[in-house]
Order: structure tokens, then C-alpha cells, then sequence
């Protein structure tokens, strides 16, 4: 993919975080999880959501590849564009 297309590609912002540490705070592409009916993924534009996660890997696509975060469990809330992830609760 060429730069221009990748800068044109919509965006949402993520930041993952626990009480006393930032994991992850960036513009992605996509992030993906794993919940009690399983797999899925965020994309721009997606619908208002708030789930638990499983214990799983969290893999963030960026503009500069591909990101992993291993997490025992926490809250995934998403709103206009932007998903917040808390961990260790």
C-alpha cells in the first residue's frame, strides 16, 4: 500500500490502559479481541459497544503494522471512533 492510501484509510483512535500504566494510545486501523461469543473486530464507523474481554491477545492494526497486547481480562468501550480499553479490573 502506498503512503497516500494508507494516510486516506479511515481511523479510530485506541487507547489501551490499566490503573498505573499506559499499554497503548494511537490512531489504528482495526483492533481485535476475544469475548464470551468469541472473536471479533472493531472497525471505523463501528456502532456503540461495551463488552468484557477474555483473556486473549488484543492485535491492533497501524499504519505502521501490526500490534499485540496479551491481557488477562478487561473492558472494551467503543463511542465515535474511539476505543477505550481498560485493564485489570
Amino acid at each position: 500500500m502506498t503512503d497516500t492510501v494508507v494516510a486516506a484509510q479511515p481511523k479510530l483512535h485506541a487507547k489501551v490502559y490499566s490503573p498505573f500504566k499506559t499499554y497503548f494510545e494511537e490512531d489504528i486501523f482495526s483492533i481485535s479481541a476475544i469475548n464470551a461469543t468469541g472473536p471479533f473486530d472493531i472497525l471505523p464507523k463501528h456502532h456503540n459497544f461495551m463488552t468484557l474481554l477474555n483473556p486473549c491477545d488484543l492485535i491492533i492494526q497501524t499504519e505502521h503494522g501490526e500490534s499485540r497486547i496479551r491481557i488477562a481480562r478487561g473492558i472494551m468501550h467503543v463511542k465515535s471512533d474511539k476505543v477505550i480499553v481498560f485493564l485489570d479490573v
